[in-house]
This record gives C-alpha cells, structure tokens and sequence, in this order.
C-alpha cells in the first residue's frame, strides 16, 4: 500500500440506507479517496478496523453545480466504497441514539 490507510479513508457513510445496509447485509459504507482503488480500500478498511474483508464495491460521483447569486461554481468529485465483512466480523461506528 503506497498511502497510509487513513488517507484513504475519509469518512463513514452514515446514511438511513448505509444503516439499513449494515444490519441486514454486514456492508459498511465510507467516503474514500477518488483516486483510491479496491486493493487498496480494502487493505485500509483491515488495518484500521482490524475486520475481514470479503468484498469492496466502489461508485464515483461528480460534484455538484452551485450557484452564489450570478457565480457558478463545482463541489468536489468523490468516490463512496461499499465494504462487505465477512461473516463473524463488524464495525461499531455509533451505537444507539
């Protein structure tokens, strides 16, 4: 692995779906680095949290346009990794409410 694995991972994914995902299929969802490809987000996701990795599903998405009065401007593009853990493993990321 060439970066260290918290500069892969940006941040969880805490979505209703990404929660509904994480009980009934074992899928966690993390905000990954754009140029950050499988090996390496899953290589990341099993260092850090110390879990075993069965499968990464990976979706680019291209920023949106945004408008401040007659000025036009472009979010960031971003890439989502859906991890799949294999069965026995989990990641506590917020427990309860």
């Amino acid at each position: 692995m060439s970066r260290p694995a918290r500069e892969i991972l940006i941040r969880p994914l805490m979505t209703e779906k990404s929660m509904r995902q994480k009980e009934e299929q074992n899928t966690v969802a993390f905000r990954v680095r754009p140029d950050a490809n499988k090996v390496e987000i899953r290589a990341a996701v099993e260092a850090v949290f110390n879990v075993k990795v069965a499968a990464v599903r990976t979706a680019s998405y291209e920023g949106k346009l945004k408008r401040m009065g007659r000025f036009q401007g472009r979010r960031a593009n971003w890439k989502k990794a859906i991890v799949t853990l294999r069965p026995g493993h989990k990641i506590d990321l917020v427990e309860g409410a």
